[in-house]
């Protein structure tokens, strides 16, 4: 099990945000900074609101613009001029230390862009305040809308991420105050679970929460797993089973003692996940750096060829006025949104289907993935022998009579292969009667007393015993790999049970979809190849890799790949970790504190198999967003920035800085909106 330590950011009110600035957006800082960014830019950005309106309502240009006028009263035309000052430094603090970080690291980006239209914006509009330049450069109202929505942007961008960390956070809540711990001596006293220690037992009550991971000693239960699995419907656990913090167990008392704490839960290996995750810069994040980094040279090279060709026109008026317009039209408001937004409601949906999203470049690799290679056990399989067929011999018992009398035999066994046939029992509703004089022989079986009758259940060396000969179905199950164990009656053959490791009932559905997404299914097991074949052939599966020994998993991922697949290995994350590590998207699947393994990027919460679909559809969707929002957001500077600069002039269109204002605005809206389209991605199975 790995340490996690999830990661807080140490931010005073007055040094807000500018580390996360530094990172051009990327959502950088623990989880629990992004919480306080959040409140500091809903903060700044009420405030600076609130200064706005003034600065835009007495402002002589937007009023000519609008078309009303201003009283004539001494003192009115320096409103515009003081108030947009201090929107300038206060509001604008974060975006100029920002952009003051990205000259002296030489990563001209975002920040500089922004703190470049907002400085160009407050002098220019000085120099009109003051007579100095074009009363067209009055762009006191043009800088208090780019402060009011940079700060917009940031308080949703930030607000988002923490609402990633708040879905998981929220895990937290759900663990109680206190434990119930029972003593040595049956005692029950009353402790904070943070007292908890490894092999203490716990009590825990209908409708209580277990207060850390743990193994059921004692009864049974429906346990509601939704809060780690993203699953609605209840779970039955019972003796033996491993339950999670946090977990509910809605209908029955449960004794539980204690297997992790602190940093070793499930829960603490989710939340420094998360953290993780939203550290964890994306491709496409680096891609809208880089777009904002050629920005910068396309405004400051547009900017310099305006000039230059206004000024050889002989209108230095202009040149000035359209020079200083470009810069100010140039800063990117919607590329500064455009992935983090999509990114960070990409991983907060996740979350809540209970698909964690470790590494965002694994998210965007999801999408282009054709080849999904399945570790059987546990994966596609349950991990566990399961009675899966009945032969009947020639006694009076049927299959339910064999079923029975093997059950009843093998019930004070702690074998798993007793546990699987007294469980179908179980299953099938059967009364099975008390046995008496059990006892065991290695290699042999079981023997027991069961109505007056000696039942013995056992392979292959029993039959030996006994000089009996195998019934007719016996072959086929061993050449498809099965478990065969035979059950006789007072020295005759009565039947024979197959136990097999059982298939999930959702493995059907998540082979057949992923065919349907045009991805080949693979399957790669350390088991024979009879069984592999048998596990494959009944779920359609596309190719096998049988008697692969753990360390050797990760080379045959490798074989795929040098055969040009791009390849997601899905794997319970213990002895699979170097092939999740090796693969393209590594998936570790089950919940527990599996879950904290490291080598995989996604890991999913349930053991439902079905959830790598979920996985494909959120990739997908997500990179469509992405898209989108960088075209929308880099079209709207490409296409602004020469008609501000006036490439049209010589038809008579210049465009208004009015219009490309409203334009800049508008194109923000329309990327902020088109993001929160994800939220209505259906990712339940």
């Amino acid at each position: 099990m790995h340490d996690h330590h999830t990661h807080h950011d140490a931010h005073s009110d007055d040094d807000v945000h500018t580390d996360h600035e530094r990172s051009g957006h990327s959502g950088h800082g623990g989880h629990a900074g992004h919480g306080d960014h959040a409140a500091q830019f809903r903060r700044l950005f009420w405030i600076m609101l609130v200064l706005a309106i003034p600065v835009v309502g007495f402002n002589d240009m937007f009023a000519s613009l609008i078309g009303y006028t201003l009283p004539e009263v001494g003192g009115v035309d320096w409103i515009s001029p003081a108030l947009g000052t201090v929107m300038y430094v206060w509001g604008g603090r974060p975006f100029l230390t920002g952009g003051w970080d990205e000259i002296r690291t030489r990563q001209p980006g975002m920040m500089l862009l922004i703190a470049l239209a907002i400085t160009v914006a407050f002098i220019a509009s000085w120099g009109a305040s003051l007579h100095l330049l074009s009363h067209e450069l009055d762009f006191w109202w043009e800088l208090a809308l780019l402060v009011v929505i940079m700060l917009l942007g940031h308080w949703i961008e930030m607000r988002s991420l923490a609402q990633t960390s708040s879905a998981l956070d929220s895990l937290a809540a759900l663990l109680p105050d206190e434990a119930e711990k029972v003593a040595q001596d049956g005692t029950v006293s009353t402790v904070s679970p943070d007292e908890l220690q490894l092999h203490d037992v716990v009590i825990v009550r209908p409708g209580a929460s277990v207060p850390a991971d743990g193994t059921i000693v004692e009864g049974s239960a429906s346990m509601d797993e939704s809060m780690v699995t993203g699953e609605s419907a209840t779970v039955h656990r019972g003796t033996g089973d491993s339950v999670v913090a946090g977990t509910v167990a809605t209908d029955s008392g449960l004794r539980v003692e204690i297997s992790a704490v602190g940093d070793d839960t499930a829960l603490a290996g989710i939340r420094a996940l998360v953290s993780e995750a939203q550290n964890s810069s994306s491709r496409a994040q680096r891609l809208a750096d880089t777009a904002a980094g050629w920005l910068f040279w396309f405004a400051l090279g547009a900017a310099v060829v305006t000039a230059v060709v206004w000024s050889a026109a002989g209108r230095p008026e202009d040149a000035v006025v359209r020079t200083i317009t470009v810069l100010v039209i140039a800063c990117p408001h919607a590329l500064g949104l455009a992935i983090p937004l999509v990114v960070s409601i990409a991983t907060e949906r996740a979350a809540r289907a209970g698909i964690l999203i470790k590494d965002r470049l694994a998210l965007e690799s999801m999408r282009s993935v054709d080849a999904v290679l399945f570790d059987k056990t546990g994966t596609l399989t349950r991990g566990e022998p399961a009675v899966t067929g009945i032969a009947v011999g020639r006694t009076e018992l049927d299959a339910d009579g064999v079923l029975c009398a093997a059950a009843a035999a093998e019930a004070d066994s702690e074998h798993p292969l007793a546990r699987a046939i007294t469980g179908a029992a179980q299953r099938r509703e059967l009364t099975v009667p008390r046995a008496t004089d059990f006892s065991s022989s290695p290699a042999v079986g079981v023997k027991a007393t069961v109505d007056g009758t000696t039942v013995e259940v056992g392979g292959p060396h029993l039959l030996q015993q006994h000089g009996a000969s195998e019934l007719a179905d016996v072959d086929r199950w061993r050449d498809e790999g099965a478990i065969i164990l035979h059950v006789l009656v007072d020295g005759t053959v009565a039947g024979a049970l197959r136990l097999a490791d059982e298939i999930r009932t959702e493995s059907w559905e998540a082979v057949k979809e992923l065919h349907t997404r045009g991805a080949q299914v693979m399957m790669i097991t350390g088991d024979a190849q009879a069984v592999a074949d048998s596990v494959a052939t009944e779920l359609g599966i596309d190719r096998v890799f049988a008697g692969v020994r753990p360390e050797d998993k990760a080379a045959k991922v490798s074989e795929l790949q040098d055969q040009g697949r791009r390849v997601a290995m899905v794997g319970d994350g213990v002895n699979d970790a170097p092939a999740l590590a090796a693969s393209d998207v590594g998936i570790a699947i089950g919940a527990g504190t599996d879950v904290a393994i490291g080598s995989a990027g996604v890991i999913l919460a349930s053991s439902d198999p079905r959830s790598v679909l979920s996985v494909i559809d959120l990739s997908r969707a997500t990179y469509r967003k992405m898209t989108q929002n960088l075209w929308w957001a880099a079209g709207y500077n490409l296409v602004s920035v020469p008609l501000a600069a006036g490439v049209l002039a010589p038809v008579g269109f210049v465009l208004p800085m009015s219009v490309g204002a409203i334009l800049m605005s508008a194109s923000t809206v329309v990327v902020a909106l088109n993001a929160q389209l994800l939220r209505r991605l259906d990712l339940n199975r």
